[in-house]
């Protein structure tokens, strides 16, 4: 076998009897009137001859670029993504920076069919993937099968990549405390996203904090809408305060993510209750949406920005050559008290 760096163009073209030219364009990337067995082919043989572009290196048994992509969940946008996932992102591109790699956008789940996604990555030659969300799992193996260099963040997919996940448990056990402390003893649920793993782990952790500090919250006061954002904050709180009157109703109000509770403590403010005299509203949270504002969000999460640090870290382990162990990573979670939490109003 030729050493790496000593195969040319050239060569590869006179071993398979086809143009340099051709050899050129496959060996780019370029597809446009290149039959799918001869670019396969040509790649094959590169391959096994170990020829290696400029700016390109080894990954298991493909040639990487110094290029990572990401995928949002489905859903999700560029320009609608959460304040969560704009965080990550933002880490993430840190983290590759710092090594000489670069995060390339691929595109969003429900955008992006299986064969269409294996065709990005091999044709740009992907040194990893991180997928941002909860994602089919069927749409994970597809990238699997070409690609297996991915980290999943704020969702875990044992055996099958690395994670980076929150110490969400952490997170409500932290906020709880701070609530229980402040006096309140009636609570409620605000969530979004119904159907995401995150919303229904975080509503756990939630009743089982509460359990074990003998409290019940009552079923009318937990409420989950379809969407995550400022919107569906808005909803579900026009929907917990048409199931409460002012002199009976829940006085620590618990939402998923900071949207949720900003879009909660607006409806609040706008109906004339006082927060947090009347209502303390926090959330599963660490970004920015906490403290745009006024009044700024009490919330506890990992940060996201470390989260999206880790990832790149995870991917980058791949250079290391036989370090394919895979790793589930759980960032601890930290509470910041700010200003829609205070003590419980009496009688």
């Amino acid at each position: 076998m030729a050493k790496s760096g000593k195969v040319s163009q050239q060569s590869i073209a006179r071993a398979l009897g086809v143009s340099q030219t051709l050899v050129s364009l496959v060996l780019n990337g370029k597809r446009e009137n290149v039959s799918a067995e001869s670019y396969q082919r040509i790649w094959d043989y590169a391959l096994k001859v170990g020829y290696r572009p400029k700016g390109m290196q080894p990954s298991g048994n493909h040639l990487a670029t110094r290029n990572v992509g990401f995928i949002l969940r489905a859903g999700l946008r560029l320009h609608t993504q959460s304040n969560f996932f704009s965080h990550v992102q933002h880490g993430l591109h840190t983290g590759l920076l710092q090594q000489g790699f670069h995060s390339v956008f691929l595109g969003s789940e429900d955008d992006l069919a299986p064969r269409a996604v294996q065709e990005i990555i091999r044709q740009h030659h992907l040194f990893g993937v991180a997928i941002f969300g909860q994602v089919d799992e069927r749409f994970l193996r597809a990238i699997r099968a070409v690609q297996s260099n991915i980290v999943a963040i704020s969702i875990s997919y044992p055996g099958l990549c690395h994670s980076v996940m929150p110490h969400e448990a952490q997170a409500l056990e932290l906020l709880i405390g701070h609530l229980r402390e402040l006096g309140h003893k009636r609570f409620a649920w605000l969530g979004g996203d119904k159907g995401m793993h995150y919303n229904l782990r975080r509503r756990r952790a939630f009743e089982e904090h509460l359990g074990q500090a003998g409290l019940k919250v009552e079923t009318r006061f937990c409420v989950d809408v379809e969407n995550g954002d400022r919107l569906g904050g808005w909803k579900a709180a026009e929907i917990l305060l048409g199931r409460v009157s002012r002199s009976n109703h829940p006085t620590a109000w618990v939402c998923a993510n900071g949207l949720i509770a900003r879009g909660a403590v607006s409806h609040l403010l706008q109906k004339g209750w006082r927060v947090p005299e009347e209502v303390s509203v926090v959330a599963v949270d660490a970004t920015r949406v906490c403290v745009e504002e006024h009044p700024e969000i009490t919330g506890a999460h990992a940060d996201p920005e470390k989260m999206g640090l880790a990832a790149a870290e995870l991917l980058l382990r791949r250079r290391e050559p036989g370090n394919d162990t895979l790793v589930d990573l759980i960032l601890p979670s930290h509470l910041t008290v700010r200003e829609t939490s205070g003590p419980a109003r009496q009688g």
